[in-house]
Order: C-alpha cells, then structure tokens, then sequence
C-alpha cells in the first residue's frame, strides 16, 4: 500500500491532502495573491539557504496557516519549481513592460539587468531545484522559452531601431551572457555582471546601422 507524501498534511477522516490546489470559480482574490506571493518570497530566501529546509518552517515564516499553505502547494516539488517559473516570468513579462516604457536599447540593457538576477536566484536554487526533479519519476525542470521568447522580441525592436547588429537570435544572445551562469550568488556578484553585460551590449552594438 502507498504512503502519504512526508509533505502532505492529513484531513480529518484520515486520508492525505490533496495533490492538487484547491481554487476557487472566480478570480482569485487579492489576499489569495498576496499570500501566495509571499510564500514564494520567503521559500525562495529559505530553499536557496537550506535545500530540505521543512516546509512548515516556510509557512510559519511567511505568516501562513498549514491549510492556506498546502492549498497552494501540496508537496514540495510544486513549491519549488513554481518558484522558478513564477521568476522565469516575472523576467519574461518585463521585456514588454520595459518596451512601453524606454527607447529600445535602454529597455534591453535594463532587461539583462533583471535576467542577470534571475541567473542568481536559479543558481541559488540549483540545489532545491536538483532535489525535486533528480528522483525517478520525479518532476522535469520548466524550458527557458518565456525568458527566451521575451529575448528574441527585446533583440527585434533593437534590430529595427538600428541599435544592434542585425540576425543577431535569443540563442546567440544566451551563448554571449553564458558567463552569468558562472558567477557565485554568495558573493557580490552585481559589479562583476554589470561588466559582463555592458561587454555584451557593446558587440551587440558593433555593426549596428544606427550607429
């Protein structure tokens, strides 16, 4: 007979929680978003310390009760990998953001900024991340594609506005800041990758005919 996952609270009549969330019909309300916003926050500071740190100790930490906690994650491979989606997109959705908001050059540079912390937090996470998916049978770990579709549009508006070099692609651009991936996040990382971006912006910019 199986057993209940460790990470599983009980219900009453005995039986494990539910794999699944519980959602609501309509749209979620405001203090469902916040709290489940804050949760990801303080796992992701936790898990990035401590890769098996209790879940319990992240709810209680996040001010959350054990129901609202495990309604939004019942098991730890959600949590964990939803963190790492939800960072993936918050990066993703903020090359369109940037776009409607600065000259296009400006709005790359900014946006390699944000993925250059998203590469932290990723490597931060690498251990938790490499927990929940390394088990057979276990979780597979989301694809790049938002971060690398939002890429290729930032690369596009630049391409058109004659800032960049032209048939300059999202896997040409991820080869050039591959030296993200290499920096430690425990250390004072941000002026080593501004150097490395400001390198990479200015061959972006080499050929460039509006220049």
């Amino acid at each position: 007979m199986s057993q209940p996952r460790k990470d599983a609270p009980a219900r009453a009549d005995g039986q494990a929680g539910s794999d699944a969330p519980t959602r609501a019909d309509g749209p979620a309300r405001s203090d469902a978003v916040r709290n489940r916003e804050r949760i990801l926050r303080v796992a992701m500071a936790e898990l990035t310390v401590r890769p098996d740190v209790p879940l319990s100790t992240i709810a209680k930490k996040a001010g959350v009760g054990q129901g609202t906690f495990y309604r939004n994650f019942p098991h730890r491979e959600a949590l964990v990998l939803e963190i790492y989606r939800y960072e993936m997109q918050q990066v993703a959705d903020a090359a369109a953001e940037l776009l409607s908001n600065r000259e296009p050059e400006a709005a790359l540079r900014e946006w390699m900024d944000r993925l250059a912390g998203f590469a932290m937090t990723k490597a931060g996470l690498a251990d938790a991340i490499r927990l929940v998916t390394s088990a057979p049978g276990g979780p597979a770990k989301p694809g790049p594609a938002p971060v690398l579709e939002a890429a290729g549009t930032l690369l596009r508006a630049n391409e058109e506005a004659g800032t960049v070099r032209a048939g300059v692609t999202p896997d040409d651009f991820f080869l050039a800041i591959a030296g993200l991936w290499q920096l430690d996040p425990r250390e004072e990382w941000q002026p080593r990758a501004a150097r490395l971006l400001d390198f990479v912006m200015d061959g972006l910019r080499a050929g460039a005919p509006g220049r």
